[in-house]
């Protein structure tokens, strides 16, 4: 025989929809300018659908079933869905648990027993909430891909190389430079040498907080990758701090050449290049006397 709850709930199915809609549609923190109530709407019916047509007398009070693959899945879509459109986890919670009150206002209304409505009022809220702990992981292994791919987009942007002459590449480093960071600005400073076929690299760390020895490795790491490139770095914006800074730490960076400012080392790799750059003189305007 068919359990009670399950029977009422393929009877009430619609009633179950319009109600979870109103609580949904009745959530302080209903994000309409994020999605249409058109839309969500077709996301619960599909949810609801599967739920109720899956549940049977064996996997009711067993969420973990693979009879519910289905549902796991809508949810797991709904869920990294809404983790890249912007949807806090309250939001995205209130989803799944306000499904489960509709379920439960449902059995309540239907249930004349006492005792057999606690009892499948239960086992609902155990699966349900099995459902909500489901719903959560997949969101925060969404908000997790949206947070790694900001962060590779923004050390992207972080770290751009630029070609400031002919056989001259500079890179400004804004930040903290850690071992991650480190990578990417060594591959892109490697590739713009390569393709421009530059001699000279400038790494200018005037945006840089602070350096200690740890940055100061990444730095000599990048150098050295530089030379093995066959062309000579210069590390610019050594501010007195820094240098202070790089002295107590018993720093040697002897063998790199570093200058204050990023003008005075590209007038260095001018010299380097042997190529002399001069202001050209404005031409004297002639008065004509009519």
């Amino acid at each position: 025989m068919k359990n009670e709850s399950i029977k009422i709930f393929q009877k009430k199915k619609a009633a179950i929809l319009e109600k979870w809609l109103t609580l949904q549609l009745e959530e302080d923190g209903l994000r309409e300018d994020l999605m249409s109530n058109a839309d969500l709407r077709i996301q619960s019916e599909e949810l609801l659908s599967s739920l109720i047509d899956n549940l049977s007398d064996s996997n009711i009070d067993q969420p973990q079933s693979s009879d519910f693959e289905t549902v796991i899945e809508i949810l797991s879509s709904i869920s990294i869905s809404r983790a890249k459109q912007g949807y806090t986890p309250r939001e995205t919670g209130s989803f799944i648990y306000s499904l489960k009150e509709a379920l439960l206002k449902t059995l309540s209304e239907e249930m004349k027993d006492p005792a057999a409505l606690y009892k499948q009022s239960m086992t609902i809220n155990k699966t349900m909430d099995s459902f909500a702990i489901a719903t959560f992981e997949t969101f925060i292994k969404g908000r997790e891909e949206v947070i790694l791919r900001q962060t590779d987009e923004i050390t992207e942007i972080s770290t751009p190389v630029i070609q400031v002459w002919d056989g001259i590449v500079a890179l400004p480093i804004i930040g903290t430079l850690d071992s991650a960071r480190t990578q990417v600005v060594m591959e892109n400073l490697l590739q713009a040498i390569v393709e421009t076929e530059s001699r000279i690299a400038i790494l200018d760390i005037s945006g840089v907080p602070a350096v200690d020895s740890l940055v100061a490795q990444h730095l000599i790491k990048t150098v050295s990758a530089t030379r093995l490139m066959g062309a000579e770095c210069i590390i610019s914006g050594i501010r007195p701090e820094i240098a202070q800074t790089v002295v107590h730490l018993g720093i040697d960076l002897s063998h790199i050449i570093t200058k204050s400012t990023l003008e005075s080392a590209l007038k260095t790799s001018f010299a380097m290049l042997n190529l002399d750059v001069t202001k050209k003189q404005k031409p004297k305007t002639q008065h004509t006397i009519n």
